[in-house]
């Protein structure tokens, strides 16, 4: 199939960015998934995006997390449910409001979190040194617009000692928050 001819010319090609992108997020997917990889027995992709809002926020309730993660309370119980049973979160009754669960990380699932966030920086960290530095920065510039166009706040530096959400869009509130 031929190239659309874009009136506004090769700079403001929305499809052409469409697809970069497109091609970009299967790479990342990919090193999602190889990053998950040592712990695939036990953790899901959507299981670790939980492990990680609990590592940001501490003790939550359980509608909140729901909330966070955009799922029905009952598939976030379910959730919650595989990840105690592996070991990597507890959840215990709210002592303000006995109808209320709270859940919170394991040590374990701390590691988990850790170690799985570690090698996925790792690998993208491989990638990004292949570049050269003005296509580093073009990236960076890129990306960054691309993050604030949605709303997403910008991954914490390696140094860094807050962790920080991985993949949704949201405002993170303080753990003491509950």
């Amino acid at each position: 199939m031929p190239e659309r001819e874009n009136p506004a010319g090769p700079l403001d090609d929305v499809d052409a960015v469409t697809r970069a992108v497109l091609t970009a997020s299967r790479l990342l997917v990919a090193v999602s998934a190889r990053s998950l990889a040592e712990v695939e027995e036990r953790v899901t992709l959507p299981q670790f995006r939980m492990l990680v809002v609990l590592s940001i926020r501490g003790t939550t309730k359980l509608v909140a997390l729901a909330e966070l993660l955009q799922v029905a309370p009952s598939t976030a119980m379910r959730m919650v449910d595989r990840l105690i049973a592996a070991g990597l979160a507890d959840r215990r009754t709210n002592p303000d409001n006995r109808r209320e669960t709270l859940l919170q990380l394991t040590e374990e699932g701390r590691r988990t979190v850790e170690d799985v966030t570690a090698r996925r920086r790792a690998e993208i960290a491989e990638i990004v040194e292949g570049l050269g530095p003005t296509q580093r920065l073009a990236l960076i510039e890129a990306l960054n617009a691309f993050n604030k166009a949605v709303g997403e706040l910008p991954a914490p530096a390696l140094d860094d000692p807050e962790p920080h959400p991985l993949g949704w869009i949201g405002e993170v509130v303080p753990a003491h928050n509950v």
